[in-house]
This record gives structure tokens, sequence and C-alpha cells, in this order.
């Protein structure tokens, strides 16, 4: 059994890290400790335990990470201070399943969280029914584009302010592709904020859109009123909405955003062409090192580009949506920019318990 203490976003709580620990020790995991923080009752008042058969926090034995094979209850730091670090944390994938895994799908490790996140997130009948009605009240109908706009406390520490005109520009791109492939009787957004004022602005801005969403949720979302029962659920319905939809327009330095697309993944066979971030390129926080592999060599044109040789592992420090990508060349440790065009995931991959194994264990 697992537990953590450490007060972090929801988005973290919700984050798959302690569920991959305890797939690859073989044990049992209780989850719940953080949520707290958002929801008095605990976890399994809004979700399912995710164990029905583990579900005491004591134990005769209990030690900090890693413990050994003997070890009841381990406590878990959060992801980032995790020591020493497993090779099975993100972006790591089963070895078993890899090899359909790069075939099938686009970025593997999205799909993997996913899987891992859909069954964290497995609501009791209670939140099911909170979250078809709210859809049936709003009108959620196809096609539809979430667009998730982070400001508050992520603006000017995490993350640069981008305008709605931004958020727009990438949904107005998508429905003009859509538009020639088939008749769209209306362009709809569903807006997830938490600035109420952005509600406003996209209705003045944008008439020709049906603009669905709820801005109280906005006002929960703020700082001061975050920790709620509201807060909590007003987020629980955005992600749904958001990971529902046929295209996501965020930003990926918000843990919400990333979260609706994890879950996104179990909806399509691959989802990761229906989404747009304005900064950042998925991560998965506290993961492992992000790393490309070389398959078109390149000279520099211009003061600051990288000498790249076929077969060059490049740290990625991030992408500049203008062709270009920075990152470290861990052959000559040469810091600088490259065509992101010009290299490819290197997949990651870690030997987790198959079922066989995980059945003999118990």
């Amino acid at each position: 059994m697992n537990s953590l203490s450490a007060h972090i976003s929801w988005g973290k709580s919700a984050s798959s890290e302690i569920f991959i620990l305890a797939h690859q020790v073989v044990s049992e995991l209780l989850y719940g400790l953080v949520f707290c923080w958002y929801h008095k009752a605990g976890w399994e008042e809004v979700f399912k335990p995710v164990s029905d058969t583990c579900t005491d926090p004591t134990g005769k034995t209990i030690a900090s990470w890693p413990g050994n094979t003997e070890t009841q209850v381990i406590n878990l730091p959060i992801i980032d201070s995790l020591s020493p670090r497993p090779p099975f944390l993100p972006l790591a994938i089963p070895e078993d399943l890899a090899p359909r895994l790069t075939r099938l799908h686009g970025d593997p490790i999205v799909w993997w969280v996913g899987q891992i996140l859909k069954y964290l997130l497995r609501p009791q009948e209670k939140t099911k029914k909170m979250l078809q009605d709210t859809m049936a009240k709003m009108g959620f109908k196809r096609p539809i584009v979430g667009v998730h706009i982070r400001r508050t406390d992520k603006v000017g520490t995490e993350a640069a302010f981008h305008g709605l005109e931004e958020y727009m520009a990438h949904v107005d791109e998508y429905y003009n592709g859509l538009e020639l492939k088939q008749r769209v009787d209306k362009r709809r957004i569903y807006l997830a904020s938490d600035d109420p004022k952005v509600f406003k602005e996209a209705q003045k801005l944008y008439p020709n859109y049906e603009i669905i969403g709820d801005p109280s949720i906005a006002k929960t979302a703020a700082v001061s009123t975050r920790y709620s029962d509201t807060s909590l659920f007003g987020i629980i319905n955005d992600i749904n909405m958001l990971s529902m939809s046929d295209y996501l327009v965020c930003t990926f330095s918000s843990q919400v955003c990333r979260v609706a697309y994890e879950i996104m993944q179990n909806y399509y066979q691959d989802a990761t062409t229906r989404y747009r971030s304005l900064d950042d390129i998925y991560y998965y926080g506290g993961q492992n090192s992000h790393n490309m592999i070389a398959v078109l060599p390149h000279e520099p044109k211009r003061k600051g580009e990288m000498y790249v040789s076929v077969g060059d592992v490049i740290g990625v420090a991030g992408n500049h949506w203008n062709g270009f990508s920075k990152g470290r060349n861990l052959r000559t440790n040469q810091i600088a920019f490259y065509p992101s065009f010009k290299v490819k995931d290197k997949i990651e991959t870690a030997k987790f318990p198959t079922y066989s194994e995980v059945h003999k264990a118990q």
C-alpha cells in the first residue's frame, strides 16, 4: 500500500504517479490524503476506491520510499522529490506494450497515463449523475472545441499571458478545416477558465460562436476559493467537458489542460492531433528526461542553431512553435535550436509487472 502526504494541486493530486508506482511494486493503493484539502469527505465520496480490499493506511511495517518487498505501507513524496528515481516513471511505458503502442499511437506515454487516469477517476454514481446532468443542462453538442484559459496564479510565474484571440485563432483554424469536410450547423466551444471576465469577452468578440460554459466555475477557481467542494465539482465538470471535446486549445503549462488531454485518449484511437498548446509541449510533472533522436542531419544556417548528426540524442527544453525547438545535444553538449521535424521521440520503456506476475503476487 502506498500513501501520499503532500499539499499539491488537484491536477497533480489526480496524477497517476502513485498508481504507476503501485503497479510496479505489485501492491495496492490507498489514495485520498491529498484530496482531503479539496473535499473533506475524501476521495471515495466522489470517485470509486482504487481498491476494494486495500483501504486502510495503517500496517505493521511503514517506511518512506523506496521501502522493501516486506514493507506494507510506503510513504511517497511528490514525484519531483522522489529518490531514488525508478526507471518506470514517465515518460517510460511498459516494455511489453511498447511494440503495439508505438505502431498505433502518436505519443504512447499520453495513452498510457490516460488509461491509468481513466481508472483512477471512475466516478461514483452521484458524481456520474452530476456530470450527465451538467452536460444536458449546458447543451453539450458536437462539433465542439474545448478551450481552457488559465490565468490568476499561473500568469507571470509559471506561464505567459495569452489573449483570447490567440486561442480563438486556432479554434477558427480547426473549424475552417472541418467545414471543408462536413456541414457544420454551428461553431461552438466549451470555455473553461479561472477568469470570469473571459466569458463576457468571448460573447462580445465572437458572436458567431455558441459559447458553452459556466462563469460561476471560474469564480470558484480563484485562489481564495479553490479549496472548496464547489470548486472541486466545477473543475471535475470542466475536465470532463474538455476531454470529451473534438479538439482542445489550451496551454500545457496548466495541469488541468494536460489531464483533459490525457483522458481524451480514451475517446479516440489516437487523439495526438486533436489539440493545440499555446506554450509547452506535453509533459508529465516530475517526469524523467524527455529525449529525442535525430532522424535527419542539420547544418546551422544562423547563430544559435545546433549541429546535428543522424542518431544524436537531444534533450528537449521546449518547442518554440516556429519550426524550431530548443534542447541539448547529448553528444556535443551544445544547447541550441534545431528544426523540430528532424527529430522523433525516443521511446523509453521499463519492465512493468505483466498481469500474470500480478496474479502470482496476490
